[in-house]
């Protein structure tokens, strides 16, 4: 099935890595394995580079599931070695998108690395990759939404250096605490490192401890790696086990076909989740 789009809750920021998986699909284009490897390598590679002319730089309309998702294709790599190609292997693939939005939602930019994507022969041939690095850079407000309703009595503000100051919503003129951010396994983690009062600012020690957050659970085994603050956005990184999908030579076809005759709307096939 293909993934749904609700609303975002608080921890839904976080989940849109798990949307951005159908879009980074498109990356699926390798063959298969010897004799008849070149008889699908061939015009695998072929439509690769021809998507590639076609996409980057275009702004299109990718209809997934019952949700139609505008990005700009900003990178679409692949190593298309020619010996890896005629045993199925294409290697390691970049796909990246800005701009992207879908019902009232925007992030500003994402990105997946592909490891060992590779073709496994079938009617149709099933594409496979694993893992899947998977990047997104949300806007601050996102950031917000995300502090406002899992700790309502607390204002969050990004600053540079990656960390992030949290002050009392009803009083934040009386100063607050910055915090550093990181991730350590299933859980976000804030370690307290400074007071400050207006523009008086006091370090703490590094022995006080930090306060674990337990980071929401996400489908198909996608965990969170990393999370980097930066002044006016924060971008989350994440980990999916393996990655598949059917992906028929014809439907590449019938879509390059449309994207040659100037058509920037089209669907994408389900990913197969498992």
């Amino acid at each position: 099935m293909s993934p749904s789009f609700p609303r975002l809750r608080w921890d839904e920021p976080l989940r849109a890595l798990d949307m951005l998986a159908s879009l980074w699909s498109s990356t699926g284009l390798p063959s298969v394995s010897a004799g008849a490897a070149q008889a699908i390598a061939v015009p695998y590679r072929t439509l690769f580079t021809t998507l590639q002319q076609l996409l980057i730089g275009k702004k299109v309309t990718v209809r997934i599931g019952d949700q139609d998702v505008e990005l700009v294709v900003a990178k679409l790599d692949a190593t298309l070695d020619a010996q890896g190609l005629a045993v199925g292997q294409l290697g390691e693939v970049r796909v990246g998108a800005r701009d992207i939005r879908w019902a009232d939602q925007h992030l500003e930019s994402a990105e997946a690395v592909l490891h060992n994507v590779h073709i496994r022969p079938g009617v149709p041939p099933l594409v496979i990759a694993a893992p899947a690095e998977l990047s997104t850079v949300l806007p601050t407000t996102m950031f917000d939404d995300v502090l406002r309703h899992a700790a309502p009595e607390v204002r969050g503000e990004l600053r540079d250096g990656g960390r992030a100051r949290l002050s009392w919503a009803r009083q934040p003129g009386l100063g607050g605490v910055e915090v550093d951010v990181d991730v350590v396994g299933k859980s976000l983690r804030l370690r307290p490192r400074a007071l400050v009062t207006g523009r008086r600012r006091w370090p703490l020690p590094a022995r006080i401890p930090a306060y674990q957050v337990a980071l929401p659970e996400l489908p198909h085994g996608l965990m969170i790696t990393d999370v980097t603050l930066a002044e006016n956005s924060v971008r989350v990184s994440g980990l999916l086990p393996e990655w598949r999908m059917e992906l028929p030579l014809k439907y590449l076809e019938d879509l390059i076909t449309q994207l040659s005759q100037g058509a920037l709307s089209f669907t994408w096939p389900s990913l197969l989740w498992g």
